[in-house]
Parts: C-alpha cells; sequence; structure tokens
C-alpha cells in the first residue's frame, strides 16, 4: 500500500473490516465533525474527460520524476522513492498514469506499491483510481501479504480524488473507496501553511486532514506545495519528509 495513504495502511495491518455504503453520492464522515466542512460528493466524471498525467500544481505527475522521502519510526529509518513512471493502466475505462512506489526500513524493502492517477481535464482534480500494494518481511524479505489493494470498478471499489483543482478550505472528499480496504478522507485545513523538510522551507502549502473509519480517532496532516507536491506528512509523532527530488 502506497504511503499515500498510511492510514488505510495500518487499518488493514490492524486487521480492522468495517462495512461501509458503495454509492458514488456524499460520503458519511465520521470525524472529526467540522460544522464548516464542504462535503463534496465523488461522482467520477466520464472517462473522455481524463488525461494519464497532472498539471495540477499541487500533485504534478510528471514522468521520470522521483520523490524520494525519510522518515525516523519506531523500527528504525524508513525511506521512500515515489516514481512517476512512463507507464499507463486502463482502470474502469480510463487511461491513467502509474507511479511506483517503493519503502525501505532501514534499507530493506517492505512494500511495493504501483498507483494509478488521471486528471479531469474539466475541474484540474486529480483521481485516484487504485493500486497494487504488496508487502515483505523484512527479515526474510518474502512476500507476506497484498493489504490495501484495490482497483475501480472492481469489487465495488470506486475512485476518490486525491487532489482537488480548485481546493478551498473546509472541503472534505474521499480519496478512495474499496469497502474494508482501503477509506482514506481528506479535509482542508490550509492554503497558506509553511513546511520545513530537507528539500526546501515553503509558505502557502495545501495543509489537509486525513482520517479513515477503519482506524477511528487516527488523524494524518499532509502538506503539499505549488510546484513541488507532497513534501510533508505528520503522523503522530512520525513526520516523513521531502528529502530530494530526481528526474
Amino acid at each position: 500500500m502506497s504511503s499515500i495513504s498510511r492510514l488505510s495502511r495500518a487499518a488493514t495491518c490492524a486487521g480492522l473490516v468495517l462495512t461501509a455504503c458503495n454509492e458514488a453520492a456524499t460520503p458519511t464522515v465520521t470525524e472529526p465533525n467540522n460544522a464548516q466542512a464542504r462535503i463534496l460528493a465523488t461522482v467520477v466524471p466520464p472517462a473522455s474527460n481524463f488525461v494519464p498525467s497532472s498539471d495540477n500544481p499541487y500533485f504534478p505527475l510528471v514522468p521520470g520524476t522521483t520523490f524520494h522521502y525519510r522518515s525516523r519510526t519506531p523500527d528504525g529509518i524508513e525511506i521512500e522513492d515515489f516514481t512517476v513512471t512512463s507507464a499507463t493502466k486502463v482502470v474502469a475505462g480510463v487511461t491513467t498514469r502509474v507511479a511506483e512506489d517503493i519503502v525501505r526500513l532501514n534499507g530493506v524493502i517492505t512494500e511495493h506499491t504501483f498507483d494509478w492517477f488521471a486528471q479531469d481535464t474539466q475541474s484540474g482534480d486529480v483521481w485516484y483510481f487504485g493500486e497494487d500494494s504488496r508487502q515483505f518481511d523484512p527479515v526474510t524479505g518474502m512476500p507476506i501479504g497484498r493489504e490495501g489493494s484495490w482497483e475501480a470498478g472492481r469489487k465495488g471499489a470506486e475512485a476518490g480524488i486525491l487532489m482537488e483543482g480548485h481546493p478551498q478550505v473546509g472541503d472534505t472528499y474521499r480519496e478512495e473507496f474499496a469497502a474494508g480496504i482501503a477509506e482514506d478522507m481528506a479535509r482542508v485545513l490550509s492554503l497558506d501553511a509553511r513546511a520545513n523538510v530537507p528539500y526546501g522551507n515553503f509558505r502557502g502549502c495545501l495543509k489537509t486532514e486525513n482520517f479513515s473509519a477503519l482506524d477511528p480517532g487516527t488523524l494524518e496532516n499532509k502538506y503539499y506545495c505549488q510546484g513541488v507536491g507532497l513534501v510533508l506528512e505528520v503522523d503522530g509523532k512520525t513526520e516523513n519528509k521531502l528529502i530530494s527530488i530526481t528526474n
């Protein structure tokens, strides 16, 4: 499971399975309660609206670009390499861009994921169409599961919005939906946040609050900066920071 959905990964690893409605309608927000939230219905646009790329300033997808992240966890140093590949994949009739996400703990691969994204040319929204995720034992290197894997259009799973084209503070939206597997949601907290990471110091960033019905009570903050993308994830005391970008 990609670190784009760390909340779902934590929930599935804990074995939590909940049932949720899979209708393409306004999602039910269970937490936190924000009276000013503008809850968005995630109705997937026609396939003809999508392109397998993104010029969204908060989440650009340029093939050949790799984002390198690092975090200090209770188990050691985790390194994540998120690469926008030149490959595409048709998911639910939409041609998506494939991104490869590799996570290493103390130098050993623990997770290898392929994520699928596409941009709605009408709204500028970047949609998330699923992922093929595989986990590995850090000691033996043997595969141990495919937790968090899902694909829009299969078994009731539906695509969600990963990044809005025109975000507003209070917007709340579903990033993904596969009942009991991937149910991450996000809320926009700020459009003027600051983030200091090894790659640089940024202002005017978009800050989200991420949560999931599969892991009640757990919140994560993400910082997306214009012209760069995701630069920081804060999950409790763990901070996943962008350290470099290579092309």
